[in-house]
């Protein structure tokens, strides 16, 4: 039996994607014990996967903070005596923990992240607008590089006997004979955000439709606060920013009929529990490689401009200063596609 660390800190949907990643190598390397280090928040995406994956709660902003908190987490690593260590994130503090192992005697890979390719993806000029390999696709690579070959096999974290519907009944209510939709209208950077006057066209829309009930989702107190004033001029939904923990929001998106969500965490989470999204797309792109698992290009929404994508993360300024690439998107247009799958899937 060999024992694997795997490090990957970042964001929500960054680390959500290591998920079908790490279901395929647990399952296909039973014998072996992986363990999982991330953000403490974080620890609810693996507690469902298989028993020999383990999590590891890191404290980036306290007594992991700096080098002398890297210090303190590679001692309190080093205990468990690693056979081998997987870098799937390749930023300062991952390469410094490897840079350890490795002087440690340790077996380490770490995940190419082809900035040049995704610069040429991005450039402004001469742009290389090609399908880049997916991040699903560079995890699995870095251990492969340690001698651990897999295929990717993975739908959700749940089995139907896990999925305990009891714990946001409370909150939501009974499915009963109508459509359960989720809107996930928000994300980190403005380059990925509908805007949301136009937002609210599409929310008006399906919360006046009795076939349907809408839940928006997001996280933080701004968003809380948005998401609060649509329930107030429409009843008819159902807001559960801040409302649910991680665990619970997985058992309600496993529960919905579809997720319509920016290029966001949310895309990540809902795909995750095996849920269709139809995802919009406005400064980043599909072929940067981070699609949701699973999840079809023909559910996406995005229009057709020379400077798309003008970035990978959303978070640089717009080039032509009037986001054309979100506000040429007409909500008829994403009103149709989101009742073209949700009614015809």
């Amino acid at each position: 039996m060999s024992k694997i660390l795997i490090i990957r800190f970042s964001a929500l949907g960054d680390v959500a994607m290591t998920v079908p990643v790490v279901y395929s190598l647990s399952t296909t390397y039973p014998m072996h014990e992986f363990y999982v280090l991330s953000r403490q928040q974080f620890k609810p995406l693996f507690e469902l996967l298989p028993v020999n994956v383990h999590f590891i709660g890191a404290d980036l902003t306290g007594k992991h903070d700096g080098l002398s908190g890297m210090n303190r987490l590679h001692r309190e690593l080093k205990v468990e005596k690693f056979d081998y260590m997987a870098d799937l994130h390749s930023v300062l503090r991952s390469n410094y923990l490897r840079f350890r192992f490795i002087m440690n005697g340790i077996p380490t890979a770490r995940i190419h992240k082809g900035r040049l390719e995704k610069k040429r993806l991005t450039q402004k000029r001469h742009k290389l607008l090609i399908p880049l390999e997916t991040s699903f696709l560079r995890y699995q690579k870095v251990f492969e590089k340690l001698g651990f070959h897999f295929d990717l096999r993975f739908e959700s974290v749940f089995t139907d006997k896990q999925v305990d519907i009891s714990k946001i009944i409370d909150i939501t209510g009974k499915k009963e004979d109508i459509k359960w939709l989720g809107i996930a209208p928000f994300a980190k950077h403005k380059g990925k955000i509908y805007p949301l006057e136009l937002q609210e066209k599409v929310i008006s829309h399906f919360a006046n439709e009795k076939r349907v009930k809408v839940f928006l989702f997001g996280g933080g107190a701004t968003e809380q606060n948005i998401a609060d004033k649509w329930v107030e001029k429409y009843p008819s939904i159902l807001s559960v920013v801040n409302k649910l923990k991680t665990s619970q929001e997985l058992v309600l998106m496993s529960q919905l009929d579809l997720m319509f969500s920016m290029d966001s965490a949310n895309m990540h989470l809902a795909s995750m529990v095996n849920t269709t999204v139809v995802s919009l797309w406005g400064a980043t792109h599909p072929d940067a490689g981070f699609m949701g698992w699973n999840q079809s290009a023909d559910h996406t929404i995005q229009v057709d401009l020379s400077c798309r994508p003008c970035s990978v993360y959303g978070q640089k300024e717009c080039y032509r200063k009037d986001y054309a690439c979100l506000y040429q998107i007409k909500p008829t247009e994403v009103i149709n596609r989101i009742e073209n799958v949700l009614y015809n899937s």
